[in-house]
Protein backbone atom coordinates (compact mmCIF):
# COMPACT_ATOMS: atom_id res chain seq x y z
CA UNK A 1 0.00 0.00 0.00
CA UNK A 2 3.03 2.28 0.39
CA UNK A 3 2.96 3.54 -2.98
CA UNK A 4 5.60 5.97 -4.11
CA UNK A 5 4.90 7.82 -7.70
CA UNK A 6 8.00 6.63 -9.73
CA UNK A 7 8.64 10.36 -10.61
CA UNK A 8 8.18 11.45 -7.02
CA UNK A 9 12.14 12.43 -7.80
CA UNK A 10 13.82 13.32 -10.67
CA UNK A 11 17.92 13.71 -11.41
CA UNK A 12 18.64 15.77 -14.25
CA UNK A 13 22.90 15.28 -14.19
CA UNK A 14 24.69 17.92 -15.22
CA UNK A 15 26.79 17.74 -18.78
CA UNK A 16 29.90 19.42 -16.50
CA UNK A 17 31.64 18.30 -13.49
CA UNK A 18 31.93 22.07 -12.29
CA UNK A 19 27.80 22.48 -12.81
CA UNK A 20 25.88 21.61 -10.85
CA UNK A 21 22.71 19.14 -11.28
CA UNK A 22 19.66 19.72 -10.62
CA UNK A 23 17.37 16.82 -8.00
CA UNK A 24 13.57 17.29 -8.10
CA UNK A 25 11.36 15.95 -5.13
CA UNK A 26 7.35 16.03 -5.79
CA UNK A 27 5.47 14.09 -3.09
CA UNK A 28 2.99 14.22 -0.50
CA UNK A 29 4.93 16.33 2.70
CA UNK A 30 5.34 15.23 6.07
CA UNK A 31 7.11 16.99 9.10
CA UNK A 32 10.85 16.04 8.98
CA UNK A 33 11.09 15.52 5.30
CA UNK A 34 13.67 18.07 3.83
CA UNK A 35 15.98 16.99 6.84
CA UNK A 36 15.43 13.08 5.68
CA UNK A 37 16.66 14.42 2.72
CA UNK A 38 19.19 16.48 2.92
CA UNK A 39 20.63 14.00 5.40
CA UNK A 40 20.91 11.71 2.38
CA UNK A 41 22.40 13.77 -0.06
CA UNK A 42 24.79 14.69 3.14
CA UNK A 43 25.61 10.51 2.75
CA UNK A 44 26.35 10.70 -0.43
CA UNK A 45 29.13 13.50 -0.37
CA UNK A 46 27.00 16.13 -2.91
CA UNK A 47 26.89 20.19 -1.85
CA UNK A 48 23.86 21.87 -1.81
CA UNK A 49 24.57 25.29 -3.61
CA UNK A 50 20.96 25.95 -4.09
CA UNK A 51 17.28 24.93 -2.61
CA UNK A 52 13.67 26.07 -3.40
CA UNK A 53 11.06 24.66 -1.29
CA UNK A 54 7.27 24.98 -1.68
CA UNK A 55 4.84 22.95 0.24
CA UNK A 56 0.94 23.83 1.00
CA UNK A 57 1.07 21.34 3.94
CA UNK A 58 0.21 17.97 2.38
CA UNK A 59 2.14 18.45 -1.15
CA UNK A 60 5.77 19.70 -1.70
CA UNK A 61 8.00 20.51 -4.18
CA UNK A 62 11.43 20.59 -3.44
CA UNK A 63 14.44 21.43 -6.21
CA UNK A 64 18.09 21.12 -5.05
CA UNK A 65 20.85 21.78 -7.19
CA UNK A 66 23.92 19.99 -5.92
CA UNK A 67 27.36 19.62 -7.47
CA UNK A 68 28.05 16.14 -7.34
CA UNK A 69 31.39 13.37 -7.82
CA UNK A 70 32.52 11.67 -10.75
CA UNK A 71 31.90 8.60 -8.09
CA UNK A 72 28.25 9.47 -7.99
CA UNK A 73 26.14 6.61 -7.86
CA UNK A 74 23.09 8.83 -8.70
CA UNK A 75 20.27 5.88 -9.60
CA UNK A 76 21.37 4.05 -5.99
CA UNK A 77 20.82 8.21 -4.59
CA UNK A 78 17.51 8.12 -5.98
CA UNK A 79 16.24 4.95 -4.33
CA UNK A 80 17.55 6.38 -1.37
CA UNK A 81 15.53 9.48 -1.42
CA UNK A 82 12.61 7.65 -2.58
CA UNK A 83 12.90 5.66 0.06
CA UNK A 84 11.79 8.44 2.40
CA UNK A 85 9.35 10.20 0.19
CA UNK A 86 5.87 9.50 1.90
CA UNK A 87 3.11 7.54 -0.14
CA UNK A 88 0.72 9.28 -2.51
CA UNK A 89 -1.89 7.87 -0.09
CA UNK A 90 -1.08 10.36 2.38
CA UNK A 91 -2.16 13.32 0.30
CA UNK A 92 -5.72 11.53 -0.39
CA UNK A 93 -6.42 11.00 3.43
CA UNK A 94 -6.59 7.60 2.95
CA UNK A 95 -6.48 5.73 6.62
CA UNK A 96 -6.47 2.24 6.63
CA UNK A 97 -2.95 0.27 7.47
CA UNK A 98 0.02 1.49 5.68
CA UNK A 99 3.68 1.52 6.53
CA UNK A 100 3.93 4.91 7.01
CA UNK A 101 1.47 4.66 9.94
CA UNK A 102 3.34 1.78 11.76
CA UNK A 103 6.43 2.32 14.05
CA UNK A 104 9.29 1.76 11.67
CA UNK A 105 10.92 -1.29 12.73
CA UNK A 106 14.49 -1.09 14.47
CA UNK A 107 17.07 -2.61 12.34
CA UNK A 108 19.34 -5.78 12.27
CA UNK A 109 22.31 -5.26 14.61
CA UNK A 110 25.65 -7.05 13.42
CA UNK A 111 28.93 -7.75 15.03
CA UNK A 112 31.37 -7.10 12.10
CA UNK A 113 34.56 -8.63 14.06
CA UNK A 114 38.23 -8.97 12.15
CA UNK A 115 41.82 -8.97 13.14
CA UNK A 116 45.11 -7.78 10.79
CA UNK A 117 48.39 -6.47 11.41
CA UNK A 118 47.78 -2.87 12.15
CA UNK A 119 49.44 0.17 9.50
CA UNK A 120 49.17 3.80 8.86
CA UNK A 121 45.39 4.64 7.44
CA UNK A 122 44.10 1.52 8.26
CA UNK A 123 41.26 2.39 10.17
CA UNK A 124 40.05 4.84 7.67
CA UNK A 125 40.15 2.27 4.54
CA UNK A 126 38.07 -0.05 6.59
CA UNK A 127 35.60 2.45 7.05
CA UNK A 128 35.50 3.88 4.06
CA UNK A 129 34.92 -0.01 2.31
CA UNK A 130 31.69 -0.16 4.90
CA UNK A 131 30.21 3.10 3.67
CA UNK A 132 30.51 1.88 0.10
CA UNK A 133 28.90 -1.02 1.47
CA UNK A 134 26.31 1.28 2.86
CA UNK A 135 26.99 -0.57 6.30
CA UNK A 136 26.25 1.55 9.08
CA UNK A 137 28.49 1.80 11.85
CA UNK A 138 26.40 2.11 15.28
CA UNK A 139 29.37 1.36 17.83
CA UNK A 140 33.02 0.31 17.14
CA UNK A 141 35.75 -1.14 19.43
CA UNK A 142 38.97 -0.84 18.44
CA UNK A 143 42.42 -1.74 20.06
CA UNK A 144 46.26 -2.35 19.54
CA UNK A 145 47.85 -5.31 20.50
CA UNK A 146 51.73 -5.02 22.04
CA UNK A 147 52.76 -7.25 19.23
CA UNK A 148 51.15 -5.00 15.88
CA UNK A 149 48.31 -6.44 15.41
CA UNK A 150 44.27 -5.08 15.54
CA UNK A 151 41.62 -6.12 17.25
CA UNK A 152 38.43 -4.34 15.05
CA UNK A 153 34.70 -4.87 16.56
CA UNK A 154 32.06 -2.79 14.28
CA UNK A 155 28.36 -3.03 15.55
CA UNK A 156 26.52 -2.14 12.15
CA UNK A 157 23.46 -2.22 10.19
CA UNK A 158 22.86 -2.52 6.31
CA UNK A 159 21.35 -0.48 4.57
CA UNK A 160 20.57 -2.70 2.27
CA UNK A 161 19.05 -5.01 4.95
CA UNK A 162 20.94 -8.02 3.35
CA UNK A 163 23.29 -8.58 5.80
CA UNK A 164 21.31 -11.75 6.90
CA UNK A 165 22.42 -13.79 4.52
CA UNK A 166 25.60 -16.10 3.30
CA UNK A 167 26.40 -13.74 -0.19
CA UNK A 168 26.30 -10.28 1.49
CA UNK A 169 28.18 -11.49 4.37
CA UNK A 170 30.86 -12.99 2.01
CA UNK A 171 31.31 -9.79 -0.16
CA UNK A 172 31.40 -7.58 2.88
CA UNK A 173 34.52 -9.81 4.15
CA UNK A 174 35.84 -10.08 0.84
CA UNK A 175 35.92 -6.04 0.41
CA UNK A 176 38.02 -5.84 3.69
CA UNK A 177 40.18 -8.79 3.34
CA UNK A 178 41.21 -6.80 -0.28
CA UNK A 179 41.77 -3.74 1.46
CA UNK A 180 43.48 -5.11 4.14
CA UNK A 181 45.76 -7.25 2.03
CA UNK A 182 48.27 -9.61 3.30
CA UNK A 183 47.75 -7.87 7.00
CA UNK A 184 44.38 -10.11 7.08
CA UNK A 185 43.78 -12.58 9.72
CA UNK A 186 40.50 -13.20 10.15
CA UNK A 187 37.01 -11.76 9.73
CA UNK A 188 33.45 -12.87 10.87
CA UNK A 189 29.69 -11.13 11.20
CA UNK A 190 27.19 -12.10 13.15
CA UNK A 191 23.62 -11.26 14.10
CA UNK A 192 23.44 -9.68 17.62
CA UNK A 193 20.36 -7.93 19.62
CA UNK A 194 19.60 -4.32 18.87
CA UNK A 195 19.74 -3.40 22.94
CA UNK A 196 23.77 -3.65 22.36
CA UNK A 197 23.40 -0.22 20.59
CA UNK A 198 21.49 0.93 23.84
CA UNK A 199 22.06 4.55 24.69
CA UNK A 200 20.92 3.90 28.39
CA UNK A 201 24.66 2.28 28.33
CA UNK A 202 26.77 5.00 28.29
CA UNK A 203 30.84 3.99 28.11
CA UNK A 204 32.75 5.10 31.36
CA UNK A 205 35.29 7.40 29.71
CA UNK A 206 32.20 9.30 29.39
CA UNK A 207 32.38 10.32 32.99
CA UNK A 208 35.58 11.94 32.31
CA UNK A 209 35.89 12.34 28.80
CA UNK A 210 32.77 14.44 27.93
CA UNK A 211 31.20 17.34 29.64
CA UNK A 212 28.07 18.71 29.98
CA UNK A 213 30.02 22.37 29.27
CA UNK A 214 31.37 20.87 26.23
CA UNK A 215 28.20 20.05 24.58
CA UNK A 216 25.58 22.67 25.99
CA UNK A 217 27.81 25.64 26.72
CA UNK A 218 29.91 26.42 24.58
CA UNK A 219 33.10 28.78 24.61
CA UNK A 220 32.34 32.02 22.34
CA UNK A 221 36.23 31.86 22.37
CA UNK A 222 36.60 28.78 21.01
CA UNK A 223 38.76 28.41 17.84
CA UNK A 224 37.31 25.42 16.22
CA UNK A 225 33.77 26.90 15.95
CA UNK A 226 32.32 29.26 12.67
CA UNK A 227 31.27 32.86 13.73
CA UNK A 228 27.79 33.19 15.24
CA UNK A 229 24.81 33.54 12.57
CA UNK A 230 22.87 36.23 12.08
CA UNK A 231 19.07 35.25 12.79
CA UNK A 232 16.00 37.99 11.98
CA UNK A 233 12.35 36.69 12.40
CA UNK A 234 9.47 38.21 11.14
CA UNK A 235 5.87 38.17 10.96
CA UNK A 236 4.58 40.91 8.71
CA UNK A 237 5.10 39.59 5.45
CA UNK A 238 3.12 37.12 5.88
CA UNK A 239 -0.75 36.15 7.65
CA UNK A 240 -0.07 33.11 7.65
CA UNK A 241 3.73 32.38 8.57
CA UNK A 242 7.16 33.31 10.40
CA UNK A 243 10.02 34.47 8.12
CA UNK A 244 13.00 33.40 9.38
CA UNK A 245 16.19 35.05 7.75
CA UNK A 246 19.25 33.06 8.60
CA UNK A 247 23.03 33.81 7.12
CA UNK A 248 25.91 32.32 8.53
CA UNK A 249 28.86 30.54 7.07
CA UNK A 250 28.69 28.16 4.75
CA UNK A 251 29.91 24.29 5.45
CA UNK A 252 29.47 20.56 5.18
CA UNK A 253 26.02 19.72 5.84
CA UNK A 254 24.45 23.13 6.35
CA UNK A 255 21.23 22.40 5.54
CA UNK A 256 21.19 19.39 6.98
CA UNK A 257 21.59 21.26 10.22
CA UNK A 258 19.32 23.92 9.64
CA UNK A 259 16.58 21.07 8.75
CA UNK A 260 17.54 19.19 11.51
CA UNK A 261 17.13 21.48 14.37
CA UNK A 262 13.76 22.54 12.75
CA UNK A 263 12.55 18.72 13.29
CA UNK A 264 13.19 18.50 16.39
CA UNK A 265 11.49 21.74 17.36
CA UNK A 266 8.65 20.35 15.27
CA UNK A 267 8.84 23.52 13.06
CA UNK A 268 7.40 22.91 9.36
CA UNK A 269 9.25 24.89 6.52
CA UNK A 270 5.82 26.00 4.01
CA UNK A 271 8.74 27.60 2.09
CA UNK A 272 12.37 27.83 1.59
CA UNK A 273 15.30 29.23 -0.47
CA UNK A 274 18.78 28.87 -0.17
CA UNK A 275 21.81 31.14 -2.12
CA UNK A 276 25.54 31.45 -1.03
CA UNK A 277 26.56 34.98 -0.66
CA UNK A 278 30.11 35.08 -2.03
CA UNK A 279 32.55 32.42 -1.71
CA UNK A 280 31.77 31.54 2.17
CA UNK A 281 28.69 32.30 3.21
CA UNK A 282 24.96 31.39 2.93
CA UNK A 283 21.58 33.20 3.51
CA UNK A 284 18.39 31.41 3.67
CA UNK A 285 15.01 32.36 3.54
CA UNK A 286 12.29 30.06 5.49
CA UNK A 287 8.43 30.81 6.16
CA UNK A 288 7.87 28.50 8.73
CA UNK A 289 4.70 27.75 11.12
CA UNK A 290 4.67 25.60 14.40
CA UNK A 291 2.98 22.17 14.27
CA UNK A 292 -0.13 23.54 15.37
CA UNK A 293 -0.33 25.84 12.17
CA UNK A 294 0.50 29.00 14.07
CA UNK A 295 3.23 31.49 13.20
CA UNK A 296 5.56 31.96 16.14
CA UNK A 297 4.86 35.03 18.05
CA UNK A 298 5.76 34.41 21.47
CA UNK A 299 8.77 36.34 21.95
CA UNK A 300 10.10 33.93 24.60
CA UNK A 301 9.90 30.92 21.60
CA UNK A 302 11.33 33.00 19.07
CA UNK A 303 14.47 33.74 21.25
CA UNK A 304 14.63 29.81 22.16
CA UNK A 305 14.04 29.18 18.42
CA UNK A 306 16.83 31.66 17.07
CA UNK A 307 19.42 30.45 20.20
CA UNK A 308 19.01 26.81 19.25
CA UNK A 309 20.10 27.78 15.70
CA UNK A 310 22.85 29.73 16.56
CA UNK A 311 24.12 27.40 18.49
CA UNK A 312 23.85 24.26 16.68
CA UNK A 313 25.04 26.49 13.11
CA UNK A 314 27.86 27.73 15.04
CA UNK A 315 29.26 24.31 16.39
CA UNK A 316 27.63 21.47 14.57
CA UNK A 317 29.54 18.95 15.90
CA UNK A 318 31.66 19.48 19.36
CA UNK A 319 35.18 18.82 19.34
CA UNK A 320 37.82 18.89 22.14
CA UNK A 321 41.72 17.20 22.54
CA UNK A 322 42.29 16.22 25.50
CA UNK A 323 45.80 15.09 27.15
CA UNK A 324 45.65 12.11 29.45
CA UNK A 325 48.93 12.08 30.61
CA UNK A 326 51.59 10.64 28.34
CA UNK A 327 48.35 10.42 25.64
CA UNK A 328 46.52 12.84 23.13
CA UNK A 329 42.74 11.56 23.02
CA UNK A 330 40.44 13.08 20.61
CA UNK A 331 36.98 13.97 21.47
CA UNK A 332 34.06 14.45 19.16
CA UNK A 333 30.42 14.92 19.39
CA UNK A 334 27.35 14.48 17.14
CA UNK A 335 24.15 15.28 17.98
CA UNK A 336 21.88 12.70 17.41
CA UNK A 337 17.76 13.62 15.93
CA UNK A 338 14.94 12.61 17.79
CA UNK A 339 14.30 10.10 15.16
CA UNK A 340 17.75 8.66 16.39
CA UNK A 341 19.23 9.08 13.28
CA UNK A 342 22.61 11.29 13.67
CA UNK A 343 25.20 13.29 10.98
CA UNK A 344 26.56 10.71 8.67
CA UNK A 345 30.03 10.20 7.44
CA UNK A 346 31.53 11.32 11.07
CA UNK A 347 33.34 8.37 11.53
CA UNK A 348 35.04 8.41 8.05
CA UNK A 349 35.93 12.23 7.63
CA UNK A 350 37.72 11.82 11.52
CA UNK A 351 39.59 9.03 10.32
CA UNK A 352 40.50 10.73 7.00
CA UNK A 353 42.09 13.76 8.71
CA UNK A 354 44.29 11.59 11.15
CA UNK A 355 45.39 9.84 8.12
CA UNK A 356 46.28 12.96 6.41
CA UNK A 357 48.10 13.92 9.15
CA UNK A 358 50.13 10.79 9.55
CA UNK A 359 49.00 10.31 13.08
CA UNK A 360 48.45 6.53 14.30
CA UNK A 361 45.26 5.30 15.94
CA UNK A 362 46.20 3.19 19.00
CA UNK A 363 42.33 2.88 19.68
CA UNK A 364 39.05 3.97 19.39
CA UNK A 365 35.37 3.60 20.08
CA UNK A 366 31.83 4.98 19.31
CA UNK A 367 28.95 5.57 21.76
CA UNK A 368 25.76 7.01 22.43
CA UNK A 369 25.17 9.13 25.61
CA UNK A 370 22.27 10.76 27.19
CA UNK A 371 23.68 14.54 28.49
CA UNK A 372 21.61 17.72 29.21
CA UNK A 373 18.30 16.32 28.37
CA UNK A 374 19.13 14.91 24.18
CA UNK A 375 21.32 12.05 22.59
CA UNK A 376 25.01 11.95 21.54
CA UNK A 377 27.01 10.12 19.89
CA UNK A 378 30.82 10.20 21.01
CA UNK A 379 34.12 9.13 18.60
CA UNK A 380 36.91 8.87 21.50
CA UNK A 381 40.32 8.14 19.51
CA UNK A 382 43.04 7.85 21.01
CA UNK A 383 46.16 8.47 19.55
CA UNK A 384 49.52 7.18 19.41
CA UNK A 385 52.10 9.47 20.02
CA UNK A 386 54.72 7.56 18.64
CA UNK A 387 57.57 8.80 15.96
CA UNK A 388 54.63 10.66 13.78
CA UNK A 389 53.24 12.74 16.83
CA UNK A 390 54.80 16.03 16.08
CA UNK A 391 51.62 17.70 15.07
CA UNK A 392 50.64 20.30 17.23
CA UNK A 393 47.11 20.34 19.27
CA UNK A 394 45.94 23.28 16.63
CA UNK A 395 46.88 21.57 13.95
CA UNK A 396 45.07 18.32 14.74
CA UNK A 397 42.09 20.52 15.84
CA UNK A 398 41.80 22.31 12.78
CA UNK A 399 42.02 19.63 10.26
CA UNK A 400 39.74 17.29 11.88
CA UNK A 401 37.46 20.41 12.03
CA UNK A 402 38.10 21.00 8.17
CA UNK A 403 37.98 17.59 7.14
CA UNK A 404 34.05 17.47 8.95
CA UNK A 405 33.26 21.08 7.89
CA UNK A 406 34.45 21.41 4.37
CA UNK A 407 33.87 19.86 0.85
CA UNK A 408 37.35 18.98 0.58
Amino acid sequence: MGIVYDDAVMISQSEREEEPSVITVNCPDKTGLGCDLCRIILFFGLTVVRIDVSTDGKWCYIVFWVVGRPSTRWSLLKNRLMGVCPSFLLANGISYDRPELSPPKPPDVYLLKFCCFDRRGLLHDVTGVLCELELTIKRVKVSTTPDGKVMDLFFITDSRELLHTTKRKEDTCDHLKAVLGDGAISCSIERVGPEITSSSQGPSFLSYGITEDMLLNPNEDDPIAFKCPSITMDNLLSPSHTLVQIVCRDHKGLLYDVMRTLKDCDIQVSYGRLTRKGSTECELDLFIMQVDGKKIVDPSTQNWLSTRLQVELSRPLRLALINRGPDTELLVANPIELSGKGRPMVFHDITLALKTLNRPIFSAEIARHGIGGREWEIYRVLLDEGENGSASKKEIEETVWRMLMSWE
